[in-house]
């Protein structure tokens, strides 16, 4: 989901959003009285070291002080593990059953987080040692809350979480906040600890903070705010309710060093990029993580003018519809349900949601409007006032646009080179768990740990404490495929990178050679609404629903697809040496249709020779891919039908990538007219308002894609001198 503070989902231990909440003591009231006395000879049975079978670089230390056996990883708290029989414990909505071999010695455990009698988070480890001591370095924090007066009168809520007696030691400490929209009742010092363990240990005043509109906090929530002249005090924004919050934390809490670092994840991001926009001079460092930035070129609502449908209605309900952010829960495949409405408009009196703010601009003004413009972020972005570090991902399943738009607009500005940027292989947050795995994927390492240890505590302990220790001096990426980290002094890197083409052939081929003359020109496919490309495997549930595989569709082998009749495939020959791709990759596209709108999609696909180790075998891995809604392809304000049967060019970034395809694999390219219900249909036929599009509209066209001397589609990109 949108990140939900900083832990909205921590799999490094046990911490999780449910139990963040609870801190050991609370979670010591709350145990159930089902326990059973064990012996202490019984209970060194029991201690030692545990491994998780999926993230190997996840630890849990099984450790007895005198008749009490506890458990606890680097992340996650310590808890009082109480029996309820021999080799089955609990500790409240924790439980542990120990496994043994066929010797009858212990030789793992199962650890599942749930309410007793119902399905949980299920979790295998294999001991290691048969030594147990603690792991964590947790330090204790105090929590507080206040209501702060914003200069037009609205109050704004607050939880402040400190180190535990820094109010009286001869210690002052800088501030590190995050605003969120996702409320703040999970905030606690187990939550700060397993989250960001480095931060916590060296010791902040954490502050947390409701915006306006949002759970305990006063006033009228607005979406993505837009920033406005500030003439009166009833002009505010999100710059305006970080500073006036900053002035009053600056004055009202005791023995801070007056610095302030602001950082947040999606939303929070988006948050954390306004506290650098007329800057509070307390500001002394910001990192936007995946930022909501232009929620119509290329976030969260639209990309290149084509909606996104299943996010919108699910997520604007979850935003507007209510205080809080219930998630919007549905048992019906949403493909069949989109399918069924016909069109956003039909979907949104479904759920009754058309007089929800942003549900009526979506219905009413889909093209590149004031509003809109309004709202984008990186327009303000004429000047780097602040150490900003900006963090993404390679397959984030919502915001990856921002991450790459936001240090775009940064860098030319970056006078004092503290302009930074971190580029991982990540989904939507992604960098928050240890993430050595995502999906199928093995990245060899725990990239996240990696990024939080050497990266992101040193940034602010640099900015903040003026403490030794952060060498990034541009970007950091993860190159994947060969699953190393690289650095470069900007990105895209030029130094040591030279510009490349992969020209699309008529014969489903892939070549780094412009097509010759003569030969066949074009290649061609139907494309039916009545049976649009799904974007990932049916059944597709609601974006947020329980077991919804949203978070990881970006990496799904696309094989289940790759099949059909109602697309074109391209293929390079098995790649004779490794090939890498790196910076902006631009679709450069000459299409034509029997229609008079339509859609077009490409995906650079990795494709794994059919011996590559399991599950690997024979797989397609989507490496960048973006559409582009055809109607916009002269003005994103205004859009205009396609002529039929005229060759087109249609040119766009599919987004930033530093992968290397491996020799024994090949490159695919993949291009496709729908990836449905994310995207809404195209009717390939004109229409006013596609999001009112009658059932009538919606036709089957014939699309064709040109790769001749003329006409020479191919992906644009970078390659390293000599390749």
């Amino acid at each position: 989901m949108k990140i939900s503070g900083w832990c909205a989902v921590v799999l490094s231990g046990w911490l999780t959003a449910s139990v963040a909440v609870l801190g050991a003591q609370e979670v010591q009231a709350a145990q159930k009285p089902h326990a059973i006395t064990l012996s202490v000879g019984a209970l060194d049975e029991y201690v030692g070291q545990y491994r998780d079978e999926m993230e190997p670089d996840v630890l849990s230390s099984v450790y007895r002080e005198g008749d009490k056996l506890y458990v606890e990883g680097e992340r996650s708290p310590r808890y009082e593990l109480r029996a309820e029989s021999v080799d089955h414990f609990f500790a409240h909505e924790l439980r542990v059953v120990f496994a043994r071999d066929a010797a009858g010695k212990v030789s793992g455990l199962t650890s599942t987080f749930g309410e007793r009698g119902e399905p949980g988070v299920e979790r295998k480890e294999g001991r290691v040692s048969l030594v147990g001591t603690r792991l964590n370095h947790f330090r204790e924090y105090t929590r507080s809350e206040a209501m702060i007066p914003m200069r037009d009168g609205v109050k704004l809520h607050v939880v402040i979480l400190r180190p535990a007696g820094s109010e009286t030691s001869g210690e002052t400490l800088p501030f590190l906040m995050q605003r969120t929209p996702y409320g703040t009742s999970w905030v606690s010092s187990a939550a700060v600890n397993g989250s960001k363990p480095e931060l916590a240990a060296s010791g902040y005043v954490f502050v947390f903070g409701d915006i306006r509109g949002r759970y305990e906090s006063e006033g009228k929530f607005v979406m993505n705010r837009a920033i406005v002249a500030h003439a009166t005090k009833n002009d505010v924004d999100e710059t305006t309710d970080t500073r006036d919050t900053i002035d009053w934390l600056l004055k009202n809490v005791p023995k801070n060093n007056g610095k302030v670092g602001v950082l947040g994840v999606s939303y929070p991001g988006f948050l954390a990029m306004s506290a650098g926009i007329d800057a509070h001079p307390a500001v002394k460092a910001i990192s936007p993580q995946a930022p909501m930035t232009n929620v119509w070129m290329g976030d969260d609502f639209f990309h290149n003018g084509a909606f996104r449908e299943t996010y919108g209605f699910d997520y604007v309900q979850q935003l507007e519809a209510q205080k809080t952010d219930a998630r919007v829960e549905s048992k019906e495949d949403t493909f069949d349900f989109f399918l069924r409405n016909v069109n956003f408009a039909g979907a949104a009196d479904a759920a009754k949601m058309e007089s929800l703010p942003t549900a009526k601009v979506f219905l009413t003004q889909p093209a590149y409007t004031k509003f809109w413009q309004d709202m984008a972020v990186e327009k303000h972005l004429t000047k780097a006032e602040v150490p900003t570090l900006e963090v993404g991902g390679w397959w984030d399943q919502e915001d990856m646009w921002g991450t790459q738009a936001e240090y775009a607009a940064l860098k030319p500005h970056d006078l004092q080179n503290e302009v930074f940027m971190v580029l991982g292989p990540w989904n939507h947050g992604g960098w928050g768990p240890t993430t050595r795995h995502l999906g199928a994927l093995d990245f060899g390492a725990a990239t996240g740990d990696q990024y939080r240890k050497a990266i992101e505590s040193p940034f602010f302990e640099k900015y903040l404490k003026g403490r030794a220790g952060f060498d990034l001096t541009g970007v950091a990426s993860f190159r994947t495929g060969v699953n190393k980290w690289e650095r470069y002094e900007a990105w895209p890197p030029k130094q040591g990178f030279k510009e490349a083409k992969l020209f699309l052939t008529t014969d489903g081929g892939l070549g780094r050679t412009a097509p010759a003359a003569g030969g066949k020109a074009a290649v061609s496919y139907s494309a039916d609404p009545a049976n649009p490309v799904p974007y990932r495997n049916r059944p597709i549930q609601s974006t947020y629903a329980d077991g919804s595989k949203w978070r990881t569709w970006l990496v799904e082998d696309q094989r289940f697809v790759s099949g059909r009749k109602d697309l074109a495939n391209f293929s390079s020959p098995v790649l004779e040496k490794d090939v890498t791709v790196t910076g902006d990759v631009v679709a450069d596209l000459f299409a034509s249709t029997t229609g008079t709108d339509g859609d077009f999609v490409v995906k650079l696909i990795d494709v794994y020779p059919d011996d590559a180790p399991a599950p690997m075998a024979g797989y397609q891995l989507m490496i960048v891919d973006e559409i582009f809604r055809g109607r916009y392809q002269k003005s994103f304000e205004t859009p205009d039908a396609i002529t039929p049967g005229k060759v087109t060019e249609y040119k766009w970034s599919l987004h930033g990538a530093d992968h290397t395809f491996l020799k024994g694999h090949r490159m695919m390219v993949e291009v496709q007219s729908s990836w449905f219900p994310l995207y809404d249909r195209n009717p390939q036929t004109f229409v006013p308002n596609i999001m009112t599009a009658p059932a009538g509209a919606y036709r089957g066209q014939t699309v064709t894609i040109y790769g001749s001397e003329k006409y020479p589609s191919h992906l644009e990109f970078s390659v390293p001198d000599g390749d």
